[in-house]
């Protein structure tokens, strides 16, 4: 029987993927990384005949609403 290596190319190719990977990850001599940064969220809901916050030009009621 040939052998094409399937699953050990696989295993090769993962081994590798995870070694890059690794690699992005600071160490334990590497400066930490920063905290996340806090998403900003807006509670106020557009009013039906404000303008679009999606920047179409439209009433929100005509565009956005609708989804």
């Amino acid at each position: 029987m040939a052998s094409h290596g399937g699953a050990g190319d696989r295993f090769e190719r993962k081994r590798e993927k995870e070694e890059a990977h690794r690699k992005q990850l600071p160490g334990a001599d590497d400066e930490p990384l920063p905290p996340p940064v806090e998403p900003i969220h807006s509670d106020a809901k557009p009013g039906r005949n404000d303008p679009c916050p999606c920047g179409s030009g439209k009433k929100y009621k005509q565009c956005c609403a609708k989804k």
